[in-house]
């Protein structure tokens, strides 16, 4: 009877320890060939074929965690180029504010960066230029695109952005003084 006892308490160890192990990781899904859907969880999706999607999942799904590793997954990629939109993805407090003041930026890139004009109220009045370069990532060391506002009248604002699907851009924004405390996230892509 002990014999049946361990290896019943063993079959359900390995079975928790498998099940944690697939909730815990990001699983990659394929829609379709060539297309996979990162799964982090809750809702929390990366679908390359839909932009929508995506943002919708950065937006309404992914915690702060999984927005963090989400960001720390992916590499620098391309540089948005062109009129892009955007959205605040937290804090959650900053969002409905945010969309009234905010709505994206204006990239004027090549392979190698450049500059960019933020996209401000409602009318997409161009305000704040920033220079844009490859430089490692504040969170992580990694490479990621900077955006740096020093030209600007905002010179203590430091964005950094990383393409985590094709055309959809996350990244942070980080204030410029003792230690960079986080501003927010936000979320790109092209208008």
């Amino acid at each position: 009877m002990n014999v049946s006892r361990a290896r019943l308490a063993s079959s359900t160890a390995l079975a928790v320890s498998f099940a944690s192990l697939l909730l815990l990781a990001p699983a990659a899904v394929s829609a379709d060939p060539g297309t996979e859907i990162n799964n982090y969880g809750n809702g929390c999706v990366l679908d390359p074929g839909n932009r929508a999607a995506t943002v919708d999942s950065l937006r309404f799904r992914c915690s702060v965690t999984q927005q963090d590793q989400i960001y720390r997954d992916a590499q620098a990629g391309a540089v948005p180029v062109g009129l892009t939109n955007g959205w605040v993805t937290r804090p959650q407090q900053f969002r409905g504010a945010a969309e009234s003041l905010w709505i994206g930026k204006v990239f004027r890139t090549g392979p190698d960066g450049g500059t960019l004009t933020n996209r401000v109220t409602g009318a997409g009045i161009e305000a704040f230029p920033a220079d844009v370069y490859r430089a490692p990532s504040i969170l992580d060391g990694a490479p990621t695109w900077a955006l740096n506002y020093a030209p600007s009248p905002t010179p203590q604002v430091y964005d950094e952005i990383r393409e985590i699907t094709p055309g959809v851009w996350f990244g942070y924004s980080w204030w410029r003084e003792g230690s960079w405390p986080l501003l927010a996230a936000f979320v790109l892509t092209p208008a």
